[in-house]
């Protein structure tokens, strides 16, 4: 196994989420946080953005429109973070 580390320049690109309500989530992530819708496919599928980029995070129900969170103890994506300028913006936006 090869175990050079990564690049210092790598990013990451964006984070697919399934949700079970679009248009919750999209709220969330637009009003609250300050994300830019870019696209949407229907109602299934939504891609918001920071900065222009053509999107940072993608949210559709494909498979889970109306899904119930899953079990406590399951695998599956825990935690992420978004990192605002400062504490006071979080504030604001609060």
């Amino acid at each position: 196994m090869n175990q050079q580390p990564i690049h210092p320049l790598t990013r990451i690109g964006h984070v697919h989420l399934k949700v079970s309500d679009l248009e919750r989530s999209v709220k969330f992530y637009t009003e609250v946080l300050g994300f830019e819708v870019t696209a949407r496919m229907g109602t299934s599928a939504a891609f918001l953005s920071a900065g222009g980029y053509h999107h940072h995070i993608g949210l559709n129900t494909w498979e889970s429109y109306g899904g119930a969170p899953p079990p406590m103890g399951t695998t599956g994506l825990y935690h992420f973070a978004i990192l605002l300028p400062s504490r006071k913006e979080l504030a604001c936006s609060i």
